[in-house]
């Protein structure tokens, strides 16, 4: 039916937390007259993208509830955080005391 083969090309700029393992997409639909509804989730690991520094566009299974709901392809460009003095004093930077 309509819209059942969705493409976006959007790009997407967001905090990555150093620890966090994997990527969470989560795909909505979107409704005019009701609430969206989940479309499923993709999970993308983040270590390749982090070492790397960017991961080519590839196909991640699309899961709600175990069960397959389609695909989606995705690139991911990983660029550190610029710590500036102010904020590395204001984030625990180590301060000799005299």
């Amino acid at each position: 039916g309509a819209g059942s083969e969705p493409e976006w090309n959007e790009t997407f700029f967001f905090a990555v937390s150093g620890d966090a393992p994997e990527l969470r997409v989560k795909i909505m639909d979107s409704d005019a007259l009701s609430a969206d509804d989940l479309v499923g989730e993709a999970w993308i690991p983040l270590e390749a993208v982090l070492q790397e520094g960017s991961l080519p566009p590839a196909v991640h299974r699309v899961v709600k509830d175990e069960e397959y709901r389609g695909e989606i392809k995705i690139a991911l460009t990983f660029t550190p955080a610029e710590v500036t003095e102010e904020e590395e004093e204001s984030y625990g930077g180590w301060n000799q005391s005299t």
